[in-house]
């Protein structure tokens, strides 16, 4: 049986357009153990494509710490979620563009995408602040 991880994950932008960067953090999925917190900064982008870059960061080091592994993303953007469950259409092409790449990472590894409300995403949301903050990306 492999391992299972969970990726929380998170963007946001000042502006929408605006100073954007995204957040994850890697949990164990049976301990409940964090095993990696990051930021990414996007610089001037919107909330949405700030989302997706969270989301393919926090996927990219769950697959870093165990390449074998079960990965469930949890994440407070429908759009993202419905989008890489595949039930939305991706029409953006910087999303479709970060969609692609996601999809080539997980490759034919098990990933299962969750909505979850925003209040219940605090910890990514906190990471994504940080890297916006600072302009920076970190954990990478």
């Amino acid at each position: 049986m492999s391992r299972s991880l969970i990726v929380e994950a998170d963007g946001g932008s000042r502006g929408n357009p605006g100073i954007a960067a995204g957040g994850a953090i890697v949990v164990d999925g049976e301990s409940g153990e964090v095993l990696a917190e990051l930021g990414v900064y996007v610089g001037v982008a919107t909330n949405n494509v700030a989302e997706y870059r969270g989301m393919l960061e926090g996927l990219r080091r769950a697959f870093e710490i165990d390449p074998g592994a079960s990965v469930h993303v949890r994440m407070d953007s429908k759009l993202v979620v419905e989008q890489m469950s595949g039930r939305w259409k991706i029409k953006h092409p910087d999303m479709q563009h970060i969609a692609r790449e996601a999809r080539e990472l997980i490759g034919p590894r098990h990933a299962t995408f969750e909505w979850v409300p925003r209040l219940k995403n605090s910890r990514a949301d906190a990471l994504a602040n940080r890297a916006m903050d600072r302009k920076s990306s970190f954990g990478l």
